[in-house]
């Protein structure tokens, strides 16, 4: 494909709307211009560090009016930000960032213990921290003032089935046609304010970012998201639209007790998986206008969407793929299925990921001739809507976050004291999904507890499994895979 340039979004959008509020946080607000100026200081600070275009820059910050700024900055300089969950274990971000070739790494005070880990691991990567930008030395940094539409703008990590991660190529055209798309699908209003509770290192709130820049809107960041602030943030900032997963949306019905949301939101975008009957009643009751989605990392966010009008019609429905999107359902030998028939679902548009990073073959497999094989199981009805029937197969979806088995089990394998290990997701009130793990010890004095401490160094808290069963032997096909549906029934005993 040949060059597709554009303006720098960032650049575009301070001339257009100078004076606009772009951002508030914390009782501040940033307009455009503001945003552009202080984009271009952290540019200038971290280019005097040798940061330059076509960098890969590790990225480890949470919500904040400064966060979002550098991650504009960094397109500033044009250099490739790896986004990294905050969530994660040191020895999970260090892979990150060994296997991205990271040459920097830009975090702030909250995260400098995991840094330093980070370093002593990848002792060439260069660690700037957040708070400390401004005192460094000023460079004029070479601005780039056109991007190509083809070239990487993000990379983000998401584990495959096979438990290992792969870093996802999201290029400027793939967050660009991601906001077409969610724009023409959920309309656009002047006076829109998104509220982004979601972490910025999640594609759902990065996407917000990019959106603001793009339509011009504001958006009102929070480090993190507490029902009571988030409804009183509404109110009282008018906000019009905000991104959600179940649990969230469940929390703030909750609070909201016998109240109800202003009439000025318009759009509850709810992603994370499918939402319960009930709870959708209960939006619908209160006027919450919920829009059920379907997406991923590897589509820049929503591929799919889902309008209030049929959300209890086509209850379980994550609705119809949104304007530049395409979508098929298709059997093990390639073929699309008819309507009511399920098989995996494949995607296709330019807000679909060009590959992985450092992955050719599992690019190849993955996509073919701009068709990106999901891994999802669904069907589509007579009327052209998707049901997903299992995320990613295994996948299990905690509180928004994907958990993927094979990685739990490869931790746990590497137990001494642990044969073998399987895992599979049990239902949780709190998180709708958790973790579980069946256990073939080749010790009798393993515990659960000791099971437990070994897996808090190496995984993420929301990774660590629930409970755990030990039983004689995990069961598993001819081929050696594990008999998940084997383990479902010793749960369900």
């Amino acid at each position: 494909m040949g060059e597709q340039l554009m303006e720098n979004f960032l650049i575009k959008r301070a001339f257009l709307t100078p004076d606009r509020t772009a951002i508030e946080f914390e009782g501040m607000q940033f307009s455009f211009k503001e945003v552009y100026d202080r984009a271009v200081d952290f540019a200038g600070r971290m280019a005097g560090q040798g940061l330059q275009k076509n960098d890969f820059a590790a990225v480890l910050l949470k919500n904040s009016a400064d966060s979002a700024i550098i991650l504009y900055a960094l397109q500033l300089l044009g250099v490739k930000a790896v986004i990294l969950n905050s969530r994660l274990t040191a020895s999970e971000l260090s892979w990150q960032v060994q296997d991205s070739e990271s040459a920097y790494l830009i975090t702030e005070d909250s995260f400098i213990s995991a840094a330093e880990e980070v370093k002593e691991s990848c002792p060439a990567v260069i660690v700037l921290q957040k708070e400390k930008l401004h005192t460094l030395p000023y460079s004029e940094a070479p601005i780039v003032r056109e991007i190509d539409l083809n070239d990487v703008c993000t990379v983000m990590y998401t584990s495959g089935t096979t438990g290992n991660p792969k870093g996802v190529l999201q290029t400027y055209g793939n967050h660009w046609w991601s906001a077409a798309g969610s724009a023409l699908n959920l309309g656009l209003a002047e006076n829109d304010s998104w509220l982004c509770t979601v972490p910025l290192f999640h594609i759902s709130g990065y996407s917000i970012l990019m959106r603001s820049i793009i339509y011009g809107i504001n958006i009102h960041i929070l480090e993190r998201f507490q029902a009571r602030e988030v409804i009183e943030v509404i109110e009282k900032r008018n906000i019009t639209v905000m991104s959600v997963v179940s649990t969230m949306l469940t929390q703030i019905l909750e609070e909201l007790g016998q109240e109800r949301l202003p009439q000025h939101f318009r759009c509850m975008l709810l992603g994370g998986g499918p939402a319960s009957l009930s709870l959708l009643e209960s939006c619908k009751e209160k006027s919450i206008p919920v829009y059920q989605t379907y997406g991923m990392t590897e589509t820049s966010s929503q591929v799919a969407t889902l309008s209030p009008e049929y959300s209890l019609t086509k209850l379980g429905s994550a609705g119809k793929p949104l304007f530049p999107a395409q979508l098929k359902i298709m059997n093990n030998a390639g073929e699309e299925v008819s309507p009511g028939e399920p098989g995996e679902i494949i995607v296709k548009g330019f807000n679909v990921t060009i590959g992985y990073l450092n992955r050719e073959k599992d690019t190849k497999e993955k996509i073919k001739n701009g068709w990106l094989a999901t891994g999802d199981l669904g069907y589509m009805d007579d009327d052209g809507f998707l049901f997903v029937l299992d995320r990613r197969s295994d996948l299990i979806i905690s509180g928004g976050e994907n958990v993927y088995p094979a990685e739990i089990e490869g931790v746990l394998t590497a137990h001494p004291d642990i044969a073998d290990a399987g895992v599979i997701a049990m239902e949780d009130k709190r998180w709708g999904q958790v973790p579980i793990a069946f256990i073939q010890a080749s010790s009798n004095t393993l515990t659960e507890e000791d099971i437990k401490t070994y897996c808090l160094e190496r995984l993420a808290k929301y990774k660590i499994p629930k409970n755990m069963y030990f039983i004689e032997e995990i069961p598993r096909n001819a081929a050696k895979k594990i008999l998940r549906r084997e383990l479902r029934k010793l749960l369900d005993a």
